[in-house]
This record gives C-alpha cells, sequence and structure tokens, in this order.
C-alpha cells in the first residue's frame, strides 16, 4: 500500500495547496495531510498563522482528496514518518534540488521513503497572498473616511 504524506502550513488555503493535494491522492492509496502547527510555523518560519492549526486542519481533513491529517509539532519530517508511517512524500518541485529538499532526500533514502515532487503553483503563493492582505489593510488606513464607511457597509451585509 502506497500510504502518501504532504505537509504544509495550508494558511491562506489556495489553489496551489489544492493542486498539491489533489495531485499527491493520484499518486498514493491513502493520503494523509500534514498541518504544521502554529507553534511550528512562528518558531521555524517566523510567520505568524491567520488561519488557527484548528481550523486549518479541519479545512484540510475536510477535503475529499485527503483521507486523514496529522498536525506537526516538531520541525523534523522523520518525526512525522514514525508518527503516520508514510512511504511517499510529496513536496513540491520547487524543493528540488535545494539545500532543505536534498536534506529530505538524504534522511527519507535511509527509512525507505520516496519523495516525489509534484508541480508548483506558480502563480500563487501564501506569501503573495499575505503581501496583499498587508497592501490592503495598509490602504485602509489611510483611506479617506468615506470609503471606510463603504467598507463597513459591505462588511456589515455580508455578516447577515
Amino acid at each position: 500500500m502506497r500510504i502518501g504524506y504532504a505537509a504544509g502550513a495550508f494558511d491562506l488555503f489556495h489553489v496551489g495547496h489544492l493542486n498539491l493535494l489533489r495531485n499527491a491522492r493520484k499518486r498514493c492509496d491513502l493520503l494523509v495531510a500534514g498541518v504544521v502547527s502554529d507553534e511550528m510555523l512562528r518558531s521555524v518560519k517566523g510567520i505568524e498563522p491567520v488561519i488557527p492549526t484548528d481550523e486549518r486542519a479541519e479545512i484540510v481533513r475536510n477535503l475529499r482528496c485527503v483521507d486523514r491529517v496529522h498536525v506537526e509539532t516538531t520541525p523534523s519530517k522523520l518525526e512525522a514518518w514514525h508518527a503516520v508511517g508514510f512511504t511517499h512524500f510529496f513536496k513540491g518541485d520547487d524543493w528540488r534540488g535545494s539545500p532543505k529538499g536534498l536534506v529530505l532526500e538524504e534522511q527519507f533514502a535511509e527509512v525507505g521513503v520516496q519523495i516525489e515532487y509534484l508541480p508548483y503553483t506558480m502563480h500563487t503563493s501564501s506569501t503573495a497572498l499575505r503581501r496583499a492582505l498587508s497592501a490592503i489593510t495598509a490602504s485602509a488606513a489611510t483611506a479617506p473616511a468615506s470609503e471606510l464607511t463603504a467598507v463597513s457597509d459591505l462588511q456589515e451585509v455580508a455578516a447577515r
């Protein structure tokens, strides 16, 4: 049985995340999605998550292509392997040949896990979405009161 594992923050979930998970699912019998915890995002990447771990895990868990979710609380992918027992590890091809990718290949080769690189969705990323949100927030801070009122009105209508 091919047990696949595809890990990520899955914060600000976008089509690149969906592409990774769907493509991974096509290449295994069972797909476990690793959701990196808030604490790990803060300590390893220096990123403050927008969506809390539990909510991100719930979103990913409810995708048809995902069979199970594992919340990662340590930076070691080998620890995730010990917890999950996957046979195949899926990563975006932007990792191929990178220092981190080479370390993963070496570690997983020792335990018989095959790494498969999947196409990276170039036109969208969480980093780009974070920049856009920052720009919108900064723009709202300097917007005239009339524009802010219109935004407040839209938010109020949306809340109903």
